[in-house]
């Protein structure tokens, strides 16, 4: 662990703690481009913690502080994300895969920052989730099944069997599972595909409900 400190934090508001942490990516060409973006004044922008591609991690915002990361978005009903989260940046460009290392790097300090604050792995979530349609990180190639199996995301599978999907019905699985901005439905879809089934294109079907069934929440 290193510590690069930015400049660019907060209180959390209203005594808010921890209970989400959210996962993005940098969308930059390097690590280091990254950080000078994340402790620059001017940028207003900043996240608690950055994974470079090797696996090195690099604090930047102490966790008792509110870091700028997520910008307007809602998960669970709950605005003002920043208040109620850690940010996680991934060095990343959005168009290659995320290294062994960073992964390995990512999965220890999820397992510490759950212990530490008693986040349940259902709220380690994408910046894609709270902000559909204005976010996509951290992206299709993100593997959110290998968090899931080691207990650190939450697990997708329902035995329920929906013979005629519908948009309402989606809708109100997508909203218990967490997603409740208030988006357009193809906005929905799309993000919770993001998620779920990266890749998957076309109208409403079936297995876009499987992610949301009662397994994905128990542990």
């Amino acid at each position: 662990m290193q510590w690069h400190p930015s400049p660019n934090f907060g209180p959390r508001k209203d005594g808010l703690t921890p209970t989400l942490v959210v996962l993005h990516y940098t969308a930059m060409h390097t690590a280091q481009a990254a950080i000078d973006r994340l402790c620059d004044p001017a940028a207003e922008v900043s996240a608690h913690y950055l994974i470079c591609r090797k696996g090195a991690v690099i604090q930047l915002i102490d966790e008792e502080h509110r870091a700028w990361h997520a910008g307007v978005g809602e998960w669970r009903g709950q605005t003002d994300i920043n208040s109620r989260s850690i940010g996680i940046e991934l060095d990343n460009g959005g168009d290659h895969p995320f290294p062994e290392p960073q992964m390995a790097a990512l999965e220890t300090l999820l397992r510490a920052i759950l212990d530490r604050w008693q986040i349940t792995p259902e709220n380690v979530i994408g910046h894609s989730d709270m902000a559909p349609g204005r976010k996509i990180d951290p992206g299709p190639g993100f593997d959110w099944a290998r968090l899931a199996r080691k207990g650190l995301a939450a697990r997708a599978g329902c035995d329920h069997d929906f013979k005629n999907p519908t948009t309402a019905e989606f809708r109100t699985l997508a909203r218990q599972a967490g997603f409740t901005a208030d988006v357009e439905d193809e906005t929905l879809l799309a993000a919770v595909r993001l998620r779920f089934r990266p890749g998957a294109t076309g109208p409403l079907t079936a297995q876009d409900f499987a992610p949301l069934g009662p397994k994905a929440h128990s542990h």
